[in-house]
């Protein structure tokens, strides 16, 4: 479906793709109101967008290609973050934060860091469960290979098999030849969310054990 809207400054019609738009402050999805455009030397136009969610309503900007009828967002705001239940949070405040950061790498584009990032991430996981779980090998946990802890320390088969694979594919990100060819970051970010699963299940499950002894 298209809009025809007349901007005056132009002299021109636009054809206007309806498709969502995301505001980059408040990251809802919509059809902004569009308030002016300016032609620029490329023959693409550029857009002031007006968040049309009613808590926000902030300005921001679009590239238009007339000649594609589609949008190339200018991202100009604050950047999304992964919320992680308290459970998570408190196992590992350094995960949370490594994750947001490889994160954020990820929505501006720096896809040759990201993965490396999240295999960071990954590490700080799985040791800091590790360490929650075996405080008196805390010193042996933080020295180890994280291939070694998995394979050596990790008891929960869940957690053992989709952490192991984990490692694979970042281990992937982090060398000159991939192993995994048709896998990416997509794939080791669905197995980290699968770690997080079973660990997660794990300390709510002993929770509840504790606080209703059989």
């Amino acid at each position: 479906m298209y809009k025809k809207l007349s901007i005056t400054n132009t002299g021109y019609l636009i054809d206007v793709r309806q498709t969502p738009l995301e505001c980059p402050y408040c990251h809802k999805s919509q059809i902004p109101e569009m308030q002016v455009a300016f032609l620029k030397e490329d023959g693409t136009y550029f857009i002031l967008c007006a968040c049309m969610n009613s808590n926000c309503k902030l300005v921001f900007n679009v590239f238009y290609d007339h000649s594609t009828r589609s949008f190339h967002q200018v991202k100009q705001a604050d950047l999304k973050k992964k919320d992680f239940n308290e459970e998570i949070e408190l196992l590992s405040p350094s995960f949370c934060e490594i994750y947001n950061q490889a994160y954020s790498s990820e929505q501006m584009g720096l896809d040759q860091i990201t993965g490396a990032g999240y295999r960071k991430a990954l590490e700080f996981l799985i040791k800091d469960y590790l360490i929650s779980l075996h405080p008196e090998k805390e010193e042996d946990i933080k020295k180890k290979f994280l291939g070694n802890c998995i394979n050596d320390d990790v008891n929960n088969s869940h957690v053992k098999e989709v952490a192991k694979r984990a490692i694979w594919l970042g281990n992937d990100e982090t060398h000159y030849v991939r192993k995994w060819e048709d896998k990416d970051v997509s794939h080791l970010k669905t197995l980290i969310d699968l770690c997080l699963h079973w660990i997660e299940s794990e300390i709510k499950t002993k929770k509840i054990i504790e606080e209703m002894p059989g």
